[in-house]
């Protein structure tokens, strides 16, 4: 025991890392290598062992000595018996399951005979093992290799995929000699390049505004085969398509787009979520998937990773024999698949806390701020004998947030505005009142593009947008964000919006989320911020008044 040491290993998984301590980033870095960052307040961090953040570890090459060895270093108190047995139990789970390719066929094999009979006579396994071969290996049907991943890890094992890749279809790529990568950067393209070395595909955790799309320039050129880089939508696509012609030696003819609007495959292909997932009618067929799954990629990039929707699952699934990388701010999906995301992706193999960066000047420093507003009178009978979804309507709409709106617009008068709201009918108010443009789903994408560009540039200082823009929207000046309303409880949402402002600037950036106080507005703020909290950011509290009479 050591009262001067900044952690406490709790007995239910949680470690808690005190800020102000001595030992506070040493302890901090050797965390992350295998605990999962829970939130990061200011004085007291809290961090959670789990399967996927030790099963991360291992695939590092850390064992659980090591995992025990850093805990009783930093910890105040001894390490609870119960978590270091969970810890060894967790990680002997790694790599007892494994895939191999021997003679094109492809092997389920186990270390322990046991554990063998035991997972191929599971009624969810048996349905993809061709004929067991002995006491520890099978014979899988050949496209059964993503499924029985993800199957597995619902059984609590882990499968290591030594099966490797197919070849991809070589292409000359080069990186212009100008482009400079951050030490971060260049720190995640070598841990995935040396991953992907011993078998496996991962993904890349970094903070919005930080350069992702620069990291998965830096992996193309470490493999430079054919690529397919899969987005949330056209813009997205068409920002990879400018990073590629500024940054790297590719002419735009090199570079397809495979979207609603265009069907290219060239040897970059950008196409979209949407696109992979499109079908003429539910239930059939995915009329695009077949098409560019029949390429020789050498590499398949998922940009906002924690975004998959479920149909882009088994495209992941069918995809195995193909080099991984997912590039996203944030693991944390609603619908709690992230182990899913773990299995048919890959491991996360590197991420930097937010607050880092920002400290070390690489992203912005924001102030995040709550407005609180009331709910006017002659609404309260209709939001009481309302259903909750009809509640939430009713308070994201409150029309007392418009005079809040303007006197924040008053105050960053000189200042690059992003309004952010979800409903539609809302930001067609705040048009009419304000005059300014307006971006939301129907908007065509050339004339978002136009309005982008007028953005950046300075011919438009306040920017109107619907939840079209909470991704991969390159706005570089915007510094401040106002959010009117969101999407219930979404902590995605949060800080994919936040995100909007967080790329470096000389100046602080500003966020505000307009709520309406008392109602279930309130409620699912507290959840959507809840992330950004846990990231370090503190919301200043303020009301209505404070905004229209101290401004």
């Amino acid at each position: 025991m050591n009262i001067n040491n900044p952690l406490i290993v709790q007995s239910d998984f949680s470690i808690f890392l005190e800020v102000d301590n001595p030992l506070f980033e040493e302890a901090r870095d050797n965390l992350l290598r295998f605990a999962e960052l829970i939130k990061s307040p200011e004085h007291i961090h809290t961090y959670k062992l789990t399967p996927i953040s030790l099963w991360n570890a291992a695939s590092s090459g850390m064992g659980p000595d090591t995992v025990v060895e850093v805990l009783k270093k930093y910890s105040r108190y001894e390490v609870p018996h119960n978590v270091i047995n969970q810890i060894y139990i967790w990680m002997e789970r790694y790599g007892k399951l494994q895939l191999l390719q021997r003679d094109g066929v492809l092997i389920f094999r186990s270390s322990d005979p046991y554990l063998f009979s035991e997972i191929v006579n599971n009624s969810s396994i048996k349905k993809f093992i061709y004929r067991v071969e002995n006491e520890k290996e099978a014979v899988l049907l050949k496209w059964s290799r993503g499924q029985i991943k993800r199957e597995c890890i619902n059984l609590g094992y882990p499968v290591v995929d030594l099966a490797g890749f197919e070849p991809g279809e070589p292409i000359d790529f080069k990186l212009k000699p100008e482009l400079m990568f951050r030490y971060y950067q260049l720190e995640a393209i070598n841990v995935f390049s040396n991953y992907i070395k011993a078998g496996g595909s991962g993904i890349i955790v970094l903070p919005c505004g930080s350069g992702k799309t620069v990291v998965g320039l830096g992996i193309i050129d470490k493999i430079r085969e054919r690529t397919l880089i899969l987005v949330t939508n056209i813009i997205a696509a068409r920002q990879w398509i400018d990073e590629l012609c500024d940054k790297t030696e590719f002419s735009r003819d090199e570079i397809g787009e495979y979207s609603g609007e265009k069907k290219e495959i060239k040897p970059i292909t950008i196409a979209t979520y949407n696109i992979l997932t499109y079908r003429k009618q539910k239930g059939g067929d995915f009329v695009h998937m077949d098409k560019l799954n029949d390429n020789r990629w050498g590499l398949i990039i998922y940009d906002e990773v924690h975004l998959l929707p479920a149909p882009v699952f088994r495209f992941a699934s069918e995809v195995q024999a193909k080099r991984r990388l997912g590039l996203t701010a944030t693991l944390i999906r609603e619908d709690g698949r992230e182990s899913d995301v773990f299995s048919l992706i890959g491991p996360k193999l590197y991420d930097v806390p937010w607050k880092v960066l920002e400290k070390q000047g690489w992203i912005s420093a924001v102030i995040c701020n709550e407005v609180k507003v009331d709910l006017p009178e002659n609404y309260g009978y209709k939001y009481a004998l309302s259903s909750r979804r009809m509640k939430f309507q009713i308070a994201s709409m409150n029309e007392r947030k418009i005079p809040v709106l303007l006197r924040l617009l008053e105050k960053h008068k000189d200042d690059n505005v992003l309004i952010i709201g979800q409903f539609l009918k809302q930001l067609a108010d705040v048009q009419k009142v304000l005059g300014a443009p307006l971006i939301t789903g129907s908007t065509p994408n050339d004339e978002r593009k136009i309005l982008y560009e007028s953005f950046r540039v300075g011919k438009i200082k306040i920017l109107i947008v619907s939840k079209v823009a909470n991704f991969a929207i390159d706005l570089p000046d915007a510094n401040v964000a106002i959010q009117i309303s969101g999407t219930f409880g979404s902590r995605q949402e949060e800080a994919q919006r936040l995100g909007r402002i967080l790329r470096p600037k000389e100046n602080l950036a500003y966020f505000y989320s307009i709520v309406t106080s008392g109602t279930v507005e309130e409620d699912y703020s507290e959840k959507r911020q809840r992330f950004l909290t846990e990231q370090g950011y503190r919301y200043r509290i303020l009301r209505e008044e404070e905004i229209l009479n101290n401004l």
